[in-house]
């Protein structure tokens, strides 16, 4: 699977350039999954829900289906997944765009936003081949996009698609 990484301070704007990415790539065809990386913790579960009952109880996984949609909800007490062990259990798609992760071996784009007043991410890092900025970066080496303009950064990542990272496919 290709795999994308989208980087950047907290603030930036990559959920929401990820979403106006997202039915642009699948307008081409593409099937896209994404994975969301967050610091804190994850509970798509309600309590009084069944299925909040049955965690409680000591269930290892649970499972929650419908018609529409599947989750599994998979309890660990160990370190957290690594972003190999958790591409290895998505379905092979075209795409998987990673947002988080900064810190993974994986190509990315950096979304930076100057008013933030932090520094970019991408001086001395060669995982970080492009950067979607709302302003100029005349500094910048590399591939500067216009974050207000989310059809040119999927321009862009259609034309580098065949050079991102192919995931291991799953076991």
């Amino acid at each position: 699977m290709n795999v994308l990484g989208l980087a950047g301070w907290s603030g930036a704007g990559k959920t929401t350039l990820l979403t106006a990415l997202l039915p642009l790539l699948t307008a081409q065809g593409l099937r896209v999954s994404t994975i969301k990386h967050t610091h804190h913790g994850v509970d798509l579960d309600k309590p009084g829900k069944d299925s909040f009952r049955h965690r409680e109880a000591g269930a290892h996984e649970v499972m929650v289906a419908s018609a529409a949609r599947w989750a599994l909800l998979h309890e660990h007490d160990g370190p957290e997944p690594s972003l190999d062990d958790l591409l290895a259990r998505m379905t092979p798609v075209d795409l998987v765009l990673v947002e988080g992760f900064k810190s993974s071996p994986i190509p990315k784009l950096e979304v930076y936003r100057a008013a933030l007043g932090k520094p970019p991410l991408w001086p001395g890092r060669s995982d970080i081949l492009a950067v979607a900025s709302d302003a100029p970066l005349p500094d910048c080496d590399r591939t500067v996009l216009a974050l207000p303009d989310p059809a040119a950064v999927a321009a862009w990542l259609l034309g580098v698609l065949p050079n991102v990272r192919v995931a291991k496919p799953a076991a």
